[in-house]
């Protein structure tokens, strides 16, 4: 097992003395290794060394984040084809013939549907009616339960967002129509 360096540094010496001759003094004998780090970690305020140890771990996380994932690149060329299918207000004028457009499409539908909201089938139906053109919530409907982005119960009776983190392609979309003012 290799050597981990821990720095140590204290704010006030002074204490650190006076700490360390009362926990030398109340020591019956002579202070192991580990004791004396014990001592040394309690003069600094910490409970014993292994909690300064967690600490000084915890610290260098914090102040050295591990590198994260790389992020995925968003085609810009593909949002850009999909936003064709959306009138200057964001409405869906017109269902997508290809199944991965239709699938991001729905991401948009899925965002502007209230989260934890129980919903009938009439109300779902409405809200559908008022984020699209060409007339056929009932596709929309069908296609968001088939999707995974809404649920239903066995008794058609109640709809619910699901709540899951968009695709990148999908949030650039949502958050590019979003900006768009309707006329």
């Amino acid at each position: 097992m290799s050597k981990q360096e821990l720095p140590f540094q204290v704010a006030d010496i002074g204490a650190l003395a006076k700490s360390l001759k009362s926990q030398l003094e109340a020591h019956e004998g002579r202070a192991g290794h580990v004791q004396l780090l014990n001592m040394l970690a309690r003069g600094a305020g910490y409970r014993n060394f292994q909690h300064y140890r967690a600490q000084a771990a915890a610290l260098e996380q914090l102040e050295n984040p591990a590198p994260t994932a790389p992020t995925v690149a968003i085609d810009h060329a593909r949002v850009r084809r999909l936003m064709r299918h959306f009138d200057d207000a964001g409405q869906l004028i017109r269902w997508p013939n290809k199944f991965n457009e239709q699938a991001t499409c729905l991401w948009v539908i899925w965002s502007r549907l209230p989260p934890r909201d129980s919903m009938t089938e009439q109300q779902i139906s409405r809200k559908l009616n008022e984020m699209h053109s060409f007339r056929d919530f009932a596709l929309l409907r069908r296609e968001l339960v088939e999707q995974g982005l809404v649920s239903r119960t066995p008794d058609c009776r109640d709809y619910r967002r699901i709540e899951r983190e968009p695709p990148p392609d999908a949030l650039a979309l949502i958050r590019y129509l979003s900006q768009r003012k309707p006329q």
